[in-house]
């Protein structure tokens, strides 16, 4: 199991998401209208560079499994797992509750902070475990998970924030 455990922390904020969307579907806060393009654009944001993001860390995942054969230290994966575990679903829960909120601006400092953590902690497993070993290929799924999920946050930070 604990070999699975960064591909589940991964799954868990694209499914907790669209869950929770078609659960509170007739809430205020989310803007979702009966008319096309019935999400707000930030959603439509998150839906694409999510899926971006969860692509690059499934074939991330996969390239470590089958390529390295999981001779992977146990301290990757222990810096993986606290990157998505620590980081990404504190920041998914203070996300989606400040967005339900009538006073969302309560949860930005515990955002920003979590958010700091969460910088920190994909830079460590970066540069200390992956700044050698990694090649173009790898790299590339580095590159649209992190990048994917940065966009996608920035996306929704907007819904939150912005309008």
């Amino acid at each position: 199991m604990r070999q699975y455990l960064s591909l589940i922390l991964l799954l868990v904020p694209a499914i907790l998401f669209a869950t929770l969307l078609w659960v509170f579907k007739t809430n205020i806060h989310l803007g979702i209208r009966q008319v096309f393009p019935f999400l707000p654009w930030q959603f439509w944001a998150i839906a694409i560079f999510g899926s971006v993001a969860t692509c690059g860390g499934i074939l991330d995942w996969r390239y470590h499994r089958n390529s390295l054969n999981l001779k992977i230290p146990k301290k990757e994966r222990d810096a993986e797992a606290a990157a998505l575990g620590l980081g990404g679903i504190p920041m998914f829960v203070l996300m989606w509750v400040s967005m339900m909120s009538n006073s969302p601006k309560v949860y930005l400092i515990p955002i920003l902070i979590v958010l700091i953590y969460t910088v920190v902690a994909i830079c460590y497993d970066e540069f200390v475990f992956h700044i050698k070993r990694c090649g173009k290929l790898e790299n590339t799924f580095h590159r649209m998970l992190v990048g994917g999920n940065g966009i996608a946050w920035l996306a929704w930070f907007h819904f939150i924030y912005c309008q």
